[in-house]
């Protein structure tokens, strides 16, 4: 126990402060958690969140804050997301993916991909879904994944997701191959139960990959292998290189650049009036000053002024 509590000093003692935000493609089998601090580690950095858990099954883009950065992860989260998804259609299973045990299987009925396409937009728009029993929700601080594993299930509440869009690229007979646009919040593997259930036949997950976060797509992705490889041989400068700004994943929020002065005034908490053209409505926005650069999230208010309300400590 002493020399683990010492490894863990050490850690500490050595971390560096590194911000910007990693896209890392995330292999198949390995909990997003696992990921977070494989890269943590790489980096060697003082301070490090990802912005929603992908499942092990899972691969694809889990975007990583380092440092300062974590304080626009929040964003990230509530952002829409891309999956590339294979939906094996005439079998359950207990965890709604090929990862569980077989529950019930069925025969499929006559199935074209002009019936499937109209199926599939039935799930377009505001949708409810119940989450499954096998999620990192918690229930009395519980993850449900852990009362699901002890046969325990309760009650889960539905929640409102919303569906962007659902594109059939492919049936072979017993596979749909789809691409799924949609809200925070929204579970593709119940998404695969409930289209099984309204096909009459069952279904589950057999392939998940997230494509896409927010504004972020796959080009700028990196894997662990990857990560590890540079590493080696061009250490924490050859690492670097793979994070992206600070406010690359906000490019779709209004810009307020700052004068000195307005710099100063806000980096003290106070609201400065917005020199603009057009001032911004009222909501979030990206804070720039003169010389200093970004400098973190603002609010807009009602009377022209930028409150600032998450600024960096750089």
């Amino acid at each position: 126990m002493e020399r683990r509590a010492v490894s863990d000093m050490s850690r500490r003692a050595s971390a560096r402060n590194v911000h910007g935000i990693l896209l890392l493609d995330k292999p198949q089998g390995l909990t997003s958690n696992r990921a977070l601090q494989r890269v943590r580690g790489l980096f060697q950095a003082r301070k490090a969140g990802h912005t929603g858990s992908l499942d092990p099954l899972a691969t694809g883009m889990l975007p990583i804050c380092l440092g300062e950065a974590t304080k626009v992860s929040g964003f990230l989260l509530d952002a829409d997301k891309e999956y590339q998804v294979s939906i094996r259609l005439g079998q359950t299973t207990t965890t709604g993916d090929a990862e569980g045990e077989t529950v019930s299987i069925r025969p499929l009925p006559d199935l074209s991909m002009t019936g499937l396409t109209q199926t599939l937009q039935r799930f377009v728009g505001g949708i409810d879904q119940i989450p499954p029993m096998y999620s990192a929700l918690k229930r009395d601080g519980q993850p449900l994944y852990r009362l699901a594993r002890q046969g325990i299930a309760v009650e889960r509440a539905p929640r409102r997701v919303i569906i962007e869009s659902v594109v059939l690229h492919r049936f072979d007979g017993q596979e749909l191959a789809l691409t799924v646009r949609c809200s925070k919040g929204t579970y593709i593997r119940s998404l695969a139960v409930d289209i099984g259930e309204l096909l009459g036949c069952g279904a589950h997950v057999t392939v998940l990959r997230r494509s896409a976060v927010a504004g972020f797509d796959g080009a700028s992705m990196v894997t662990l292998e990857q990560l590890e490889q540079q590493a080696a041989s061009g250490g924490l400068d050859a690492l670097d290189r793979w994070l992206l700004p600070m406010d690359s994943g906000l490019a779709h929020w209004p810009d307020i650049h700052l004068s000195a002065e307005g710099s100063f005034i806000v980096r003290r908490g106070q609201a400065v009036l917005a020199m603009a053209s057009p001032v911004p409505g009222p909501g979030w926005v990206r804070l720039y000053g003169a010389e200093a650069g970004f400098l973190g999230l603002g609010q807009m208010l009602g009377d022209g002024r930028v409150a600032p309300k998450r600024l960096f400590n750089l």
